[in-house]
């Protein structure tokens, strides 16, 4: 991947698209080349909607080659919903199109001066850009099928739905799958907000003619990929726990522990767990069938394959297996044990273009308002539903859970700067406490996953439940998925990574032999920190200090059930993670 693609909405006579080599920005991929785009390019006081601001959809340094895992793709901006750096990401096809293509990155800048509505078509050809206001507020399936009928089936899909378009900081960035359907999301941060700003509904992406890229080193990459592969396999989580049951096998793991955060954080554990947990959700769609019903990959190349498809009773598509985050936000979250309910809203989401933790978040905010009850997973859909419509309840909603609980006066709500907690108590699971905290990204749980260490035991064991040694755990694991989230790799390999040395060494091999470097373990290390200290410093410029790395103060106070504890990190711990 040799050049940037560089589309100026804003430029004097209509949307205008130029191709420019990599420069300065040589040699980065994923998160890496987001991040310093956005630190170099975006003024950190800028409006998050405005046309100073930027979207940067990058492939990682190994899409679009023959290496493992390899097909995760980030997207950056200055966030609407944190007003900080943003880099969210997802799987899908058009990571790997966009690598054989040979673009590095996409650059979305400047605004329309009109209302008007844009696809963009990228072939092997170049770039074309026409307006199309046939496909304002339609929802990302109906406007993949046109888009289908439009180009053929050999495409890839960007785009947003309804949520987007009205610029809700809720809103994702949706990419096709392998059977071309909108169910891969970088859903965090409101990237869709930004996307619909920019006045962009939809990227098409066709690399008819394009070949796979090759390795500097062909023989040394391919010993390496083997030897990386054999490494995801043979371990017990990436090997077998994920491709059996998703990533949804979490659930009774999580619950358990006592860190299940159930009712808007009110207990660490779900009555109703066993009936939405990731063996329950495989029984179901295995006893129902279909095609890649309980293990799917989300793009090709994946191995690990923890993914799958949801059909309801009758066999009908419902959406893509709703993973474990979605399934916690909307269900043990509001109080919701149907795992029926659940996909239903997960359909919605990823129609309507919506980041599930946040909408789930959201709706347990509203229900702790009293606008439904918890449990009930009608009033649930129905909420999901208003943003949609876009009615004024349902703007509201789609602007996250922190700007709900302001309109509702509710006090309880789990954000850090301004997004949505994941599913991990950060009292019964201290670790995570830490990377909610501390992120340079807001409330995140893919920043720096302490749960591995915290509750699975991956890479050694800290207990969860005490402040000892979790600031220098989540340090370290924010280090080194910053690095992951530069290759276009799957975070789930860092449980195998974290293990087995002899899959680390693996990956760092793969790397080189691709690439025709010498990267050191030390220097995955460094390449991990600088992309952290650009996004640290982006954040100070826009106004963030250390009182912005805090948990809300109910954490602190209010003891969770069942270990009936708080969160009991220091603050003088927080503010040593990014000494380094």
């Amino acid at each position: 991947m040799d050049k940037i693609l560089r589309i100026n909405m804003g430029a004097n006579g209509g949307p205008e698209a130029k191709t420019e080599s990599l420069g300065d920005y040589a040699g980065m991929g994923g998160r890496g080349l987001t991040s310093a785009i956005i630190s170099k390019e975006v003024p950190p006081s800028c409006h998050p909607l405005g046309e100073d601001n930027k979207l940067v959809i990058a492939p990682g340094l190994l899409s679009g080659s023959a290496a493992a895992m390899s097909g995760r793709i980030s997207v950056g901006c200055k966030s609407p919903l944190t007003g900080g750096i943003k880099e969210a990401n997802a799987g899908g096809q058009p990571s790997q199109m966009l690598g054989r293509l040979g673009y590095a990155a996409i650059v979305l800048e400047g605004k329309p001066a009109e209302d008007s509505l844009y696809k963009v078509f990228i072939n092997n050809d170049g770039v074309q850009i026409q307006t199309d206001n046939s496909l304002r507020m339609l929802g990302n399936y109906d406007l993949v099928d046109k888009m289908k009928a439009e180009y053929g089936e050999k495409i890839a899909c960007i785009s947003i739905g309804q949520a987007g378009e009205m610029k809700l900081a809720g809103a994702s960035v949706a990419f096709t799958d392998m059977e071309l359907r909108p169910t891969r999301h970088a859903g965090r941060g409101g990237v869709g907000a930004v996307m619909g700003a920019k006045g962009v509904k939809v990227i098409v992406v066709d690399d008819a003619g394009c070949k796979m890229r090759s390795p500097a080193d062909a023989e040394k990459f391919k010993t390496a990929n083997k030897e990386f592969v054999a490494g995801l396999r043979k371990h017990e989580i990436s090997g077998e726990g994920l491709p059996a049951f998703g990533t949804n096998v979490m659930t009774n793991i999580i619950n358990e522990a006592g860190a299940y955060p159930t009712k808007n954080f009110q207990l660490g554990r779900f009555d109703g767990c066993e009936m939405i947990s990731g063996e329950t959700q495989a029984e179901l769609e295995n006893a129902r069938g279909g095609e890649g019903s309980a293990t799917h990959g989300c793009h090709r190349g994946c191995v690990i394959r923890c993914s799958g498809t949801f059909y309801d009773k009758d066999g009908n598509y419902v959406t893509k297996q709703p993973e474990y985050e979605t399934v916690w936000s909307h269900g043990g979250n509001c109080g919701i044990n149907d795992l029926d309910a659940i996909a239903q809203i997960d359909r919605l989401d990823d129609d309507y273009g919506l980041d599930t933790i946040e909408m789930g978040a959201t709706v347990a905010v509203a229900m702790e308002a009293g606008i439904a009850e918890f449990g009930d997973a009608e009033a649930a859909i129905n909420l999901v539903k208003e943003v949609g419509k876009g009615s004024p309840l349902g703007r509201v909603l789609g602007s996250g859970a922190e700007v709900t609980g302001k309109v509702l006066g509710v006090e309880r709500v789990p954000v850090v700067k301004g997004q949505a907690m994941p599913a991990y108590d950060p009292r019964g699971i201290q670790g995570i406490g830490v990377t909610y905290a501390t992120s340079t990204m807001g409330a995140d749980h893919t920043a720096g996953y302490a749960v591995a260490s915290n509750v699975a035991g991956v890479g050694g064991k800290t207990d969860p439940l005490s402040p000892e040694g979790q600031a220098e755990l989540s340090k370290n694991l924010q280090i080194a998925t910053a690095a992951i989230d530069a290759t276009g790799m799957c975070l789930f390999i860092a449980f195998p990574l974290l293990d087995q040395p002899e899959t680390f060494q693996a990956m760092v091999d793969l790397i080189n032999a691709f690439s025709g470097s010498n990267m050191t373990a030390d220097d995955v290390t460094e390449l991990g920190k600088s992309i952290l200290k650009s996004e640290r410093e982006f954040n100070a410029a826009a106004g963030f200090t250390n009182r912005d790395d805090r948990l809300p103060d109910y954490f602190k106070k209010e003891k969770l059930p069942p270990h009936d504890i708080t969160f009991q990190v220091s603050d003088q711990e927080l503010d040593q993670v990014h000494s380094y």
